[in-house]
């Protein structure tokens, strides 16, 4: 399984610890304390790091050191790890709402029926598109 590790850099601040992540400019976070920095820092660098590969964007070869211009005094270095493909399968498969309009009088009889939208359109779907069966049933 592919791991990705950069270096972080915690900042302190009057109500917690800014972050950034020296090798990806925009992927930042927050946090009250030590914990949720570290907490919120795993998640900023997954969810950055799958907008990259999502986009088409290279990721860069993480360094090794922190240059000193970004470090001054009361900021942390932290390593990050992070499992890419692990975080694409999880945030792909995830279950997103969307909106559809049906003729009043078919409404009326599926609810009868006891249909479940959400599973007959997502079969419809995999069978208008063409693509296997999943195994997994809703």
């Amino acid at each position: 399984m592919r791991k990705l590790t950069f270096l972080a850099v915690a900042e302190k601040a009057d109500d917690g610890y800014g972050v950034f992540y020296p090798d990806l400019p925009g992927c930042i976070s927050f946090g009250e304390n030590i914990e949720e920095v570290e907490k919120n820092a795993k998640e900023a660098l997954e969810l950055h790091i799958y907008g990259m590969e999502k986009d088409g964007d290279m990721i860069p070869t993480p360094s090794k050191v922190v240059d000193e211009e970004y470090i001054q005094d009361g900021c942390i270095v932290m390593v990050v790890s992070v499992f890419p493909d692990m975080v694409k399968n999880i945030l792909d498969s995830k279950r997103v709402k969307t909106n559809t309009t049906i003729p009043q009088w078919l409404k009326d009889m599926a609810e009868k029926q006891g249909a479940n939208y959400s599973q007959l359109l997502e079969y419809a779907l995999i069978e208008y598109l063409g693509l296997p069966q999943k195994q997994n049933k809703i």
